[in-house]
């Protein structure tokens, strides 16, 4: 797919099929994480961890819920694979959320441009920060917190492409 299609077609997706992810979608998701920019180039200090125990989404999805406080919300929206990008603690903090923005963006412009959806989350991941039990469950390494992460499946219909413009955001141009 040429770059601006990807670009058009990237969006937040917060509704999935059931249907996980092939280990290729997985393996080039990754190899995109990877890729991505992280601050001063420590690259030991950023870690991945992919969720796919529907257990584990579950105790994700309630942990958040009763965080944001109400308990109907689903913020993973039920999709099947929810990646958490997690940086070392003793890193600057402003520096670790800068390099998990890039990973996922790098994650979510992967996922378009493979057809599947995805959608940043940041309000389970603040959930998560605060319960070391499902850390623990995750596997996330001791001494890393995480930042943020990304929804990531088949979507339940279509995402139509977006229209290109300069207009939502404002800028000015000082030649």
């Amino acid at each position: 797919m040429e770059f601006m299609e990807t670009i058009r077609r990237r969006q937040a997706c917060r509704a999935f099929q059931d249907t996980q992810l092939s280990g290729a979608q997985l393996d080039a998701l990754l190899k995109a994480a990877n890729a991505a920019p992280v601050g001063m180039g420590h690259y030991v200090s950023v870690h991945l961890t992919v969720v796919q125990n529907k257990d584990l989404l579950e105790k994700l999805n309630v942990g958040a819920a009763a965080f944001m406080g109400d308990p109907s919300l689903r913020p993973t929206y039920d999709a099947p694979t929810v990646i958490i990008v997690s940086c070392d603690k003793a890193e600057p903090e402003e520096m670790n959320y800068c390099s998990a923005a890039c990973v996922v963006e790098n994650l979510l412009l992967t996922a378009a441009d493979m057809g599947l959806g995805g959608v940043y989350l940041m309000g389970c991941v603040r959930a998560l920060q605060d319960r070391n039990d499902l850390q623990a469950e995750m596997n996330i390494p001791d001494g890393f917190m995480p930042m943020a992460g990304m929804a990531v499946g088949v979507p339940a219909g279509e995402l139509p492409a977006r229209d290109l413009t300069t207009e939502r955001i404002g800028s000015d141009i000082v030649r």
